[in-house]
C-alpha cells in the first residue's frame, strides 16, 4: 500500500516568504512609519515615512494605484503609482510611465519613462557631494 506524502501548507506559505518580501494590498491604509528590508510592494496607502534600512538591495515599489504621503528613504525606488513627498534613493530610482512626485527627488542613478510627472527640484546625490567637496576645498 502506497503512503500518502502530507505538506503542511502552513509551512509551505512560511518557505515562500522567507525572502523577506511584503505588500500592502490595494485595500490596505496605514498610517504611521514603515521601516523595512528587502522589498516592499505598495499596492494600497501609506500615510508616513519608508525607510528601507541595512541593505544596499532594500527596494520600495510604489505600484500604479498606490499612494504614499510622506518622505521615502531607500537604496532602491521603483515609482508608478502616486508620492506626495521627498524621495531619496541613493541606489536606483525608476518613475515608470504613471508616477507622480509631489516633491523633490534625490537621486543616484535615475530611469524616468514618458509620461511620469515629477513637481519638485530633481537633485543628482552625485554632484551634490562633488559640490560639498568643492566647498571643502575652498
Amino acid at each position: 500500500m502506497m503512503k500518502r506524502k502530507q505538506t503542511n501548507k502552513a509551512s509551505g506559505l512560511a518557505a515562500g516568504l522567507e525572502g523577506g518580501t511584503t505588500l500592502i494590498a490595494h485595500n490596505t491604509r496605514i498610517k504611521g512609519d514603515v521601516v523595512f528590508e528587502d522589498q516592499l510592494y505598495v499596492n494600497g496607502a501609506i500615510e508616513g515615512d519608508v525607510l528601507g534600512q541595512n541593505s544596499d538591495t532594500a527596494t520600495l515599489v510604489v505600484c500604479e494605484g498606490g499612494y504614499v504621503k510622506g518622505e521615502i528613504r531607500s537604496p532602491n525606488v521603483v515609482i508608478d503609482g502616486t508620492v506626495e513627498g521627498d524621495v531619496y534613493a541613493t541606489g536606483k530610482l525608476e518613475l515608470a510611465a504613471k508616477a507622480k512626485v509631489l516633491g523633490n527627488v534625490h537621486y543616484n542613478l535615475m530611469e524616468m519613462q514618458l509620461g511620469s510627472v515629477v513637481n519638485g527640484q530633481m537633485v543628482s546625490l552625485a554632484e551634490s557631494a562633488a559640490d560639498e567637496n568643492v566647498a571643502e576645498i575652498r
